[in-house]
């Protein structure tokens, strides 16, 4: 297998991912958004429940698949070596978190129904998440849509601007094109097309009891069949309706299909060729996200800020709970 030792995440990357993390990032209050992420949502959490409740993978822990993660990190030249964890979680399924001390769960239900070249395609995707810095931006989408359908308007110190569609439309359309980066990265580290197109084929509708009734040349037929779709403007605006809360959610990935066509077009393309053959873009200092540019503190100052964050959190709580009793005091009253 090919090793890319001093690659930088540059040599690899979407066009249309640095594009959709522009605009996102152009949006009026989303420097704003950004801070208030980081203050009140510190990655740490999310590593201290992994920690908590997933089984931690290491040489004497899930041994084969650290094997296969050792090999990925190697090879698309990831460092430091990012935690990983197993989830019992029967749904196929895998993320990256974390900026500072980034991690990659990885479910059973993946496990069960993958092959071992198939689950090196899937630790390597999640390593190009961590290797472009899409973690951060990916846990504050996460966040954005939470607090949207929560409360409708921001809080936490945002009452002054207003989570739009507009907004939401520009998160959800980054983390899409964030995947086709990450997809070129799992194909880098297999050299292997029909892998990596056999891996999103289960993804989409594996099964590990009639697996071999499935067949990728049917499935790409099928990318086929739907890109065919566009020739109808009409389909067009179903689609994008689709991936844009037309069902009640945004879609945080393309469809699988789209993403084979897209895999597709830059395997055949000279980019991919001159990488294969050791020219591409060199790492310097490497992060395309980071929406916090302060010092680390120690542990008891973030103990004590972190505290102090509660506290205001829970107040502004309060004051909500207060004011939604207050209206509705005054529509009955009226």
């Amino acid at each position: 297998m090919p090793t890319y030792t001093g690659i930088s995440s540059e040599a690899f990357r979407h066009p249309l991912d640095w594009e959709a993390e522009q605009t996102l990032r152009s949006f009026p209050g989303f420097d704003l958004l950004a801070r208030k992420f980081v203050e009140f949502l510190a990655e740490r959490p999310q590593y201290i429940y992994s920690m908590g409740n997933y089984v931690q993978v290491g040489p004497r822990q899930y041994s084969t698949i650290y094997q296969l993660f050792r090999e990925a990190v190697r090879d698309l030249d990831v460092s430091p070596e990012p935690g990983l964890f197993v989830s019992q979680n029967a749904q196929v399924n895998s993320y990256a978190l974390g900026q500072d001390n980034p991690f990659i769960v990885i479910n059973t239900g993946l496990l069960d129904l993958m092959t071992e070249g198939e689950i090196k395609t899937v630790l390597a995707h999640e390593l190009g998440h961590i290797k472009c810095g899409h973690t951060i931006l990916i846990q504050m989408a996460i966040w954005v849509m939470s607090a949207a359908e929560a409360i409708g308007q921001m809080t936490f110190g945002l009452s002054n601007v207003v989570i739009s569609i507009s907004l939401l439309y520009a998160f959800y359309e980054w983390r899409r094109k964030a995947e086709l980066s990450s997809d070129r990265a799992a194909l880098l580290v297999t050299d292997d097309l029909p892998l990596v197109m056999n891996t999103m084929m289960k993804m989409a509708g594996g099964s590990s009891k009639y697996g071999h009734e499935v067949n990728l040349q049917e499935f790409i037929r099928q990318s086929q069949s739907y890109q065919d779709l566009d020739r109808d403007n009409l389909n067009q605006v179903y689609k994008f309706l689709l991936y844009n809360g037309g069902q009640g959610t945004f879609l945080s990935h393309p469809f699988p299909v789209d993403r084979l066509h897209y895999l597709q077009a830059w395997y055949d393309s000279p980019e991919y060729a001159q990488i294969r053959q050791g020219n591409y873009r060199q790492q310097t200092a490497e992060g395309s996200v980071n929406v916090d540019s302060q010092e680390p503190q120690s542990s008891q100052t973030e103990a004590e800020e972190l505290r102090h964050q509660l506290e205001e959190l829970q107040q502004e709580i309060e004051r909500l709970k207060t004011q939604k009793q207050n209206n509705s005091s005054n529509r009955q009253g009226g």
